[in-house]
């Protein structure tokens, strides 16, 4: 896996949102006839084992002529150019613009011989991702922005799946380098209104109509260059990206695939019949889209993202690696070997490494600077609280700031997350309740808020009050984001006192610790194990602890 450097030295040198990392990401889509609102959604988890937590912003500027942007790789932080400033770029937050413009990424590697040897590429997939985000006003755009950079600039990242949003679409579009020729070679496609996708380190798209140019577009050269390099050759309308550029080990479907597949089955059952291209037993390949049976709600996108593919073949809660307490996490490495075999850890969408992540709603009915909403979270997707920020939002809160993974901030939302889950990680099964409470009060809280401030923001764009709307928007985000760091600090604190030294303490209804009639702490109960750990200890020692 690359390695990901974030902090000042990227925010003063290219004023980008925080990284995403290489190879260990995770997209899901949504259109907007899919979702129970109307909104487009896309999500996005950042996964990496050095990876800080934190929310950037960019500002709105304007550029005087002749002024130069610099390009800095988000894996390294190593600068890699300069190219010309446009006259206006617009306001960012996180992987979100003004526009309601967001974009999310997973990489995927491809062929090793196609990443750039020239040495003289600048645009890496990260700095794609950034500039597109303060040029665009539309996703096509977006697209537009994108591929022309790696053209005239030549690009220094490896095989790239982006998701590109906004308002009205979504799009995924693939991309790998040429090797020793400059540019890329890639392709989009619009997913359908009513459907859902995703993508998680595995190329996705394969045979399209290639004559539909208003939901597909592509580089000039790729049929042409896939049969150069022999990766292809067959008729233009049977080429596949996917499988051109990439190849698909039952090890890497089962690990990627497998997290868009347990996505795709929350929505349809009939999905459920992709099961055996995710587990090697079929090379039928699972489709790019599907029409979902139920609509999408935000609150089940938000679920999807703490998915450990609970109720399927590869649930991580069942196997003798979840221990007593049903941990549906596993430590890395990712392969082990066992008398001579290779065996693999699953890799769930929720995974202990995530720096950060979000759900993107894009709202056709709301005003640009109400319409786009960033929930946002740090740390594991799975015990996060998504906290939504609006794409006119200019000033990050405190607890959202730059830090490092060496230091610890009890004032971090980061570090406040990662203390809960690092607990959670260890008796998962007797803490998640605890944990559920806390944050599904809080992700409540704030998707109730909602309509009230939509109604508040919007009415304050349609009377002309811009340094209104946007003083809301900040105050909000400020308190939103102090109130869910106090609650997991305050969590983290419950978690250490009930369940220290292996015990379980007693709580009432409320939660709150009980006490007898003189008021001493009543006696707390054993958890202990589950039978099928204590079996495993027989098995392994014989009659050692038989009781005499």
């Amino acid at each position: 896996m690359k390695r990901h450097i974030i902090g000042a030295l990227i925010i003063a040198a290219s004023m980008i949102a925080a990284a995403p990392v290489a190879e260990a990401c995770t997209n899901f889509i949504a259109g907007k006839k899919a979702t129970a609102d109307g909104s487009v959604m896309i999500t996005y988890a950042a996964d990496s084992h050095n990876l800080y937590g934190m929310l950037t912003h960019t500002p709105a500027a304007k550029h005087a002529p002749g002024e130069m942007r610099k390009v800095v790789e988000w894996d390294t932080g190593k600068p890699l150019g300069e190219i010309p400033q446009v006259a206006e770029t617009y306001n960012v937050v996180g992987n979100m613009n003004e526009h309601q413009v967001a974009i999310g990424e997973t990489t995927w590697g491809g062929h090793p011989e196609l990443v750039d040897t020239t040495g003289n590429s600048i645009i890496d997939y990260g700095s794609l991702i950034q500039i597109a985000l303060e040029r665009s006003k539309t996703a096509r755009e977006a697209i537009k922005v994108m591929t022309d950079l790696v053209e005239k600039y030549g690009y220094a990242s490896s095989g790239e799946s982006f998701s590109i949003a906004d308002k009205n679409e979504v799009w995924v579009l693939e991309m790998i380098g040429k090797g020793a020729e400059k540019g890329a070679v890639w392709i989009a496609v619009r997913i359908p209104d009513d459907a859902i996708s995703g993508h998680a380190n595995e190329p996705r798209i394969r045979q399209v109509n290639y004559k539909d140019k208003k939901n597909v577009l592509y580089s000039k050269d790729l049929f042409k260059f896939a049969r150069k390099r022999g990766y292809f050759t067959g008729k233009d309308a049977d080429f596949s990206f996917a499988d051109a550029f990439e190849n698909h080990s039952p090890a890497n479907r089962r690990g990627c695939d497998g997290r868009v597949w347990a996505y795709f089955r929350a929505f349809s059952p009939e999905a459920d019949q992709y099961y055996a291209w995710c587990d090697g037993k079929s090379d039928v390949p699972m489709p790019l889209y599907i029409v979902p049976e139920k609509k999408v709600s935000l609150k089940a996108m938000q679920e999807r993202m703490r998915d450990h593919f609970e109720g399927t073949q590869f649930d991580m809660t069942q196997d003798i690696g979840a221990g007593p307490n049903k941990v549906p996490y596993r430590w890395r490495p990712m392969e082990y070997e066992v008398d001579g075999k290779k065996y693999l850890m699953e890799r769930a969408t929720a995974t202990q490494q995530t720096g950060w992540s979000f759900v993107a709603q894009c709202r056709d009915w709301l005003p640009d600077p109400v319409g786009g909403i960033l929930w946002f979270g740090t740390d594991d997707t799975n015990s996060t609280v998504y906290m939504p920020f609006y794409c006119s939002m200019t000033k990050v809160p405190r607890q959202l700031r730059e830090g490092d993974v060496n230091t610890f901030d009890f004032e971090s939302n980061f570090w406040m997350n990662n203390w809960v889950a690092n607990q959670l990680y260890h008796r998962y099964d007797l803490m998640i309740p605890d944990v559920r409470k806390v944050q599904s009060g809080l992700e409540n809280k704030f998707q109730n808020g909602r309509d009230a401030m939509d109604k508040e923001l919007t009415a304050l764009v349609q009377s002309g009050n811009y340094a209104e709307l946007v003083n809301r928007v900040n105050n909000e985000g400020a308190n939103i984001a102090h109130e869910a760091t106090d609650a997991y600090r305050d969590l983290a604190i419950y978690l250490l006192v009930r369940f220290m030294d292996g015990n379980m303490k007693k709580t009432d209804e409320k939660g709150e610790f009980q006490y007898n009639e003189y008021g001493i702490p009543i006696y707390p109960n054993f958890p202990g194990y589950d039978k099928r750990y204590y079996e495993n200890i027989v098995k392994e020692s014989g009659d050692h602890f038989l009781s005499r």
